[in-house]
């Protein structure tokens, strides 16, 4: 089915459902935390406000683009482009349905957490007092967070025995690995929500401390890049969790393949909006320790945990076998 599929058709599909929905959630966000909160979104500019974020992109358009005279200008237009570029890098290896892949590596997991890497050069560009705060808690943030979700991520690898996310999705045919890599599950949801720089872990741009953090001193559409990258990491980070834990496209034959991918997906998504519109922010002290001092020494458990499985089952195989 891969080879039927034009390969410029699937990534031209994928940048067009990417760019489309990103911005859309602009909106379904706001609406989402009106009704949560007991309270009216955006009702006025087109029908149920979904023109508001057409007004937005209008209005980012128009403001003044401001470069601060003591930055060193191409870093600071680089900036905002390298969220959005990792991120988009990292949707190449997302399976959303049979055949409907960019690029199919077999090491997908591997160049998802080098792209996420590079992510942290973005926030690390800081120029006055408080985006250099900003930045330093995101680098720690990024840094701390990326070990959790690198190995919580090492025991679905186990047990599928791939680095291939296509792979890892045929390997849940008889159960989802949420199951068996519950807690993997959990640590990477909340590194997922860590990388995201998402409520309760936006600590890195912190309003009433940090007024906005490391995207202070932008403005117009650079300022804008930042939150369409946001949302599009909402997007990864939900796609990874369906792809690792919930069987990706799997799911009955009554609905076709890419449509239970993105109804998962979307699952998620509400997920992120609901901790936002629910959770208090910690101290930076409190998020570094619950990283360090619980979500550490659970991956490495779940980690040693499954591969004793994973060895004690290969051993049995080959006894059987003999």
């Amino acid at each position: 089915m891969s080879e039927a599929i034009n390969p410029w058709l699937i990534i031209g599909g994928v940048l067009a459902g990417l760019l489309t929905i990103a911005p859309g959630l602009i909106w379904l966000e706001r609406r989402l935390l009106a009704l949560w909160q007991d309270r009216y979104g955006p009702n006025r500019a087109g029908p149920f406000g979904i023109l508001i974020v057409l007004a937005d992109t209008l209005k980012l358009f128009f403001k003044e683009d401001w470069i601060p005279p003591f930055a060193d200008k191409l870093v600071f237009v680089i900036a905002p482009a390298i969220v959005a570029i990792t991120v988009l890098m990292s949707f190449v290896i997302i399976p959303f349905a049979p055949g409907i892949i960019v690029a199919n590596f077999n090491i997908g997991i591997l160049f998802f957490l080098a792209m996420s890497s590079m992510g942290a050069y973005s926030i690390i560009l800081g120029n006055n007092k408080y985006a250099l705060l900003g930045a330093m808690r995101g680098a720690a943030q990024l840094i701390s967070y990326e070990v959790f979700m690198g190995l919580s991520l090492m025991g679905t690898v186990l047990l599928a025995g791939s680095f291939r996310l296509e792979d890892i999705v045929n390997a849940q045919r008889g159960m989802w690995y949420v199951v068996p890599q519950f807690i993997g599950f959990v640590t990477f949801l909340i590194a997922g929500i860590a990388e995201t720089h998402r409520l309760p872990f936006d600590i890195p741009e912190a309003e009433s401390e940090l007024i906005a953090g490391f995207h202070s001193e932008y403005s117009g559409m650079k300022f804008g890049l930042f939150f369409v990258g946001e949302y599009l990491g909402i997007m990864l980070i939900s796609s990874l969790v369906v792809t690792l834990f919930f069987g990706g496209w799997l799911g009955p034959a009554f609905l076709p393949p890419l449509v239970w991918f993105i109804l998962k997906m979307f699952v998620f998504i509400f997920l992120f909006i609901l901790l936002r519109a629910s959770l208090p922010r910690p101290r930076y002290d409190q998020l570094m320790e619950f990283g360090w001092k619980i979500l550490l020494p659970l991956t490495l458990l779940n980690l040693l945990v499954t591969a004793a499985i994973v060895l004690i089952r290969s051993g049995a195989e080959m006894n059987i076998k003999f």
